[in-house]
């Protein structure tokens, strides 16, 4: 069983690498001219950041893999964490490759996305269904350790909830220190679930907490560098296979509230442009960029993000009761 002082460790770990990683690598990302591409289409304010290096993502996933080998120990569902976390990594590094470097600004085009994205699940529900030994039943919030059997349901909601939720990440990583900084106290929420119940993947949420710390030094405004799909997507397969493997995925719509609205206002967007004939509900999406155009700057809608995500971690902390109670 891992203790609190397990935690502590694989956080300073993966802090400690990136602090050493970033100053390093970043000039070596400028060397190679991988910058950014900025979309004309985004907030002016932005086209300043034109050319900050990106695919950082590499960095948080390198401080978050050593740190949590470090204290594997045989450790299969911890490390199934760190296999998924790290594929779901190279399809965004695959995706920042082709933008970045062979120059086409789209990437993987949004089905090659998905495709990708659930064979990887497809991999991670076999492991779930055949070694996990977790059953279909999920925690219900503010139940008191109630478990819903989802039964046949199971696996088509496991794929909504991992493709989900990685898209989700990927698309609240639009403003500098927004994804990381939210992912941080979503990861410190998950540490904490995963103490109380003496869940072997301690470690591997303390090593992403430590490695979007470390990774915050450089990330946030005015940012030196962005994680990119390298970054965005990695952090998306974690959250939502700790959850899962915690049997927690309904709590993503309470800690992850600020992902979900993101999704949902990018949804809702096109929709209703679509339905309209041309009309917005909001004037622009996904949402973090609608409080920039009202006149929001930047680091206050990072800022209301980050209290927003604290707030919603404490409300999960109270729908969390009486889950690990036996």
């Amino acid at each position: 069983m891992y203790t609190i002082e397990t935690g502590i460790y694989s956080v300073f770990i993966a802090f400690v690498i990136n602090v050493i990683l970033c100053p390093v690598i970043i000039p070596f990302l400028h060397r190679l001219k991988f910058g950014q591409p900025i979309r004309e289409e985004g907030p002016q304010s932005h086209q300043k950041k034109s050319g900050t290096p990106t695919m950082g993502g590499v960095m948080i996933l390198l401080a978050f893999l050593i740190s949590a080998a470090l204290f594997l120990k045989g450790n299969t569902d911890a490390a199934v964490v760190v296999v998924i976390t790290t594929l779901y990594g190279v399809i965004g590094f695959i995706d920042d490759y082709i933008k970045v470097v062979k120059k086409h600004n789209l990437g993987l085009r949004a089905w090659q996305k998905i495709v990708f994205q659930v064979l990887v699940t497809a991999g991670f529900a076999w492991y779930i269904l055949k070694y996990a030994g977790l059953g279909t039943k999920v925690y219900v919030p503010f139940m008191h350790g109630f478990q819903f059997d989802l039964g046949y349901l199971y696996v088509p909601f496991l794929f909504f909830v991992m493709v989900g939720t990685v898209n989700a990440v990927n698309l609240t990583d639009g403003l500098d220190g927004l994804a990381s900084g939210v992912t941080l106290l979503v990861a410190v929420f998950f540490l904490f679930a995963a103490l109380s119940a003496g869940s072997g993947l301690v470690p591997v949420c303390g090593a992403a907490a430590g490695a979007l710390l470390g990774f915050l030094l450089f990330n946030s405004n005015p940012a030196r560098v962005f994680m990119g799909d390298t970054g965005s997507l990695a952090l998306g397969g974690f959250v939502a296979s700790t959850a899962v493997l915690l049997k927690m995925p309904l709590m993503i719509i309470i800690v992850g509230g600020i992902y979900l609205c993101e999704a949902l206002s990018v949804m809702l967007q096109v929709g209703y442009f679509k339905i309209s004939g041309g009309k917005r509900i909001f004037k622009m999406a996904p949402i973090h960029h609608h409080f920039e155009m009202c006149g929001m700057s930047e680091t206050k809608v990072v800022t209301l993000f980050y209290v927003v995500t604290a707030l919603l971690c404490l409300v999960g902390y109270l729908a969390s009761k009486g889950m690990f109670a036996a």
